[in-house]
C-alpha cells in the first residue's frame, strides 16, 4: 500500500510540473539547452520511412511540445498550422511532439481540426525528458546547424508571434 502511495504521490508531482506551463505567461527565458545540440531523435512520419532530426541537418527546425488536455496547447494549433502552411518551401520543418496520448485521440483532434502538419508521438515522455521540457507548450526553434536557439514555454498568441522567432532562425525569400 506503501509504495503505491508513493508512487501516486511521484506522479501527480511529475504531472503537477509537466501541466505548470498550461495557461502559464508564456515568456522566453535562458533554457539550459540554448546553444546547445538538439538532443538527437528519430521518429515516423505517416507512410515515410524513419527519419532523425540529426537527418534534417541543413534545414531548421520548429519542435513544439503540447497535448489535447493543455487548452493553451489547443490554442495555438491554429497558429502552428498557418506557420505550417505560410512557411512550405522556405526549408522549415515543424514537427509536434503529444505528450502521453493516445495515438486514436490525437489522430482524431488533428482530423476534426483541420490540422496537417506532422505530430510525433513521445507516450512515455523520453523525448520531453530529453529536452528539459517542464511544461507545456514549449517550444524549441533549431537552426541548420541543428543548435537550439530559441526556446518558447507558453502559447503563441498569433502566427505573427511565431514568425518573429522564425524571422531571427531563418531568412524568408521575397516576393
Amino acid at each position: 500500500m506503501k509504495k503505491r502511495l508513493t508512487a501516486i504521490v511521484a506522479i501527480a508531482l511529475s504531472l503537477g510540473i509537466l501541466f505548470a506551463g498550461c495557461g502559464g505567461g508564456g515568456e522566453e527565458y535562458q533554457h539550459p539547452l540554448i546553444g546547445q545540440p538538439a538532443p538527437d531523435f528519430q521518429f515516423q512520419v505517416s507512410g515515410e520511412q524513419p527519419l532523425s532530426l540529426s537527418n534534417l541537418q541543413g534545414s531548421p527546425v520548429l519542435l513544439n511540445f503540447w497535448a489535447i488536455r493543455c487548452p493553451p496547447c489547443r490554442e495555438e494549433m491554429p497558429f502552428l498550422q498557418q506557420i505550417y502552411e505560410g512557411w512550405q518551401g522556405t526549408g522549415l520543418v515543424l514537427l509536434a511532439v503529444n505528450l502521453q496520448e493516445s495515438p486514436s485521440d490525437v489522430g482524431a483532434f488533428m482530423q476534426s481540426q483541420g490540422f496537417s502538419f506532422p505530430v510525433l508521438l513521445d507516450s512515455g515522455g523520453e523525448l520531453a525528458g530529453q529536452y528539459g521540457v517542464h511544461a507545456i507548450p514549449t517550444t524549441f526553434f533549431i537552426n541548420g546547424e541543428g543548435i537550439i536557439q530559441e526556446v518558447k514555454v507558453g502559447a503563441f498568441q498569433s502566427a505573427a508571434a511565431i514568425e518573429d522567432s522564425l524571422d531571427r532562425l531563418i531568412s524568408v525569400p521575397s516576393d
